[in-house]
């Protein structure tokens, strides 16, 4: 837990509790009531705790709040999930979890997908599973990455595909190899240990012992974006800048790919795209 802002937060739930009104809650209006909103006591009803405790809240001179309390005040102050997240910092909490997608797209995502037809874009889970890309992307990566079966999760392809790995320079893969690892683990911790997480970890300790070396080693890095270089099989060397990009949910994110300025990256790029739209003209003879 971190430092508690009793002024701050004495302010914000004084200011939240003006906002609601009684039949929101569940409660009468009553005669003669002189404020806006709810009373203290009313507050302290609903969420479930004594009328004291809340009053020595709002002055500023009370103890930290438990994270249950703190989810209790939420609801009775009708509070948003912004709003709730400004509680829980102000109270000296970590903020719950965000929305979860899983493996659904949404249409914004799409639409990002399909309109951005020159720049190299994924999507991925916070496990690192490849959930959809778009052209430009595939003619990238289609030789190291794929949306089929669990070699879609990029460290384990990274891992235990060679073919991976050979997409991009050797004295490079060490350092990839940390990131991959570091990347996991921030977001297992995230997750709390979930079942999809457990299983992943457990997949790749049984069948990497380079994970699992630098597993033990418990390097936390969350990856927001990197210079990448890539070995293409038709266009040789390619440098661009990879940067990570936040998605409403918790647990997606949006990689985009951008040619470093002065290189020929966007040259290759389009060279790709010709061969991909050649290909895709191709298929439908």
């Amino acid at each position: 837990m971190n430092t508690m802002n009793r002024t701050e937060l004495a302010d914000f739930l004084r200011r939240s509790r003006e906002r609601v009104r009684p039949a929101e809650v569940g409660l009468p209006e009553g005669p003669r009531r002189r404020t806006p909103g709810l009373r203290r006591e009313e507050v302290a009803q609903v969420s479930g705790m004594s009328a004291d405790y809340y009053m020595r809240l709002e002055q500023a001179r009370s103890p930290q709040p438990s994270g249950q309390m703190l989810a209790a005040l939420a609801r009775a102050l009708r509070l948003s999930d912004d709003g709730r997240d400004h509680l829980y910092l102000l109270a000296g909490h970590r903020p719950p979890a965000g929305p979860v997608a899983g493996e659904e797209i949404g249409p914004s995502l799409r639409y990002l997908l399909e309109q951005m037809r020159d720049t190299p874009l994924q999507i991925t889970s916070d496990l690192g599973d490849l959930l959809a890309q778009n052209a430009a992307a595939e003619a990238l990566f289609g030789c190291a990455c794929t949306l089929e079966g669990q070699d879609r999760n990029l460290a384990w392809a990274w891992f235990t595909r060679s073919r991976t790995r050979e997409a991009f320079p050797a004295e490079e893969w060490p350092q990839a190899s940390r990131c991959h690892v570091a990347d996991l683990r921030a977001a297992v911790a995230r997750r709390g240990g979930d079942a999809v997480s457990t299983e992943l970890v457990e997949r790749l300790l049984a069948h990497s012992s380079e994970f699992a070396e630098l597993w033990a080693e418990h390097e936390v890095r969350v990856r927001r974006g990197a210079v990448l270089r890539m070995q293409h099989p038709r266009v040789g060397v390619i440098e661009f800048a990879g940067e990570t990009l936040l998605t409403p949910a918790e647990d997606q994110r949006v990689l985009m790919f951008t040619p470093l300025p002065g290189s020929d990256g966007a040259d290759a790029l389009a060279v790709l795209r010709a061969i991909g739209e050649e290909h895709a003209a191709l298929s439908t003879l």
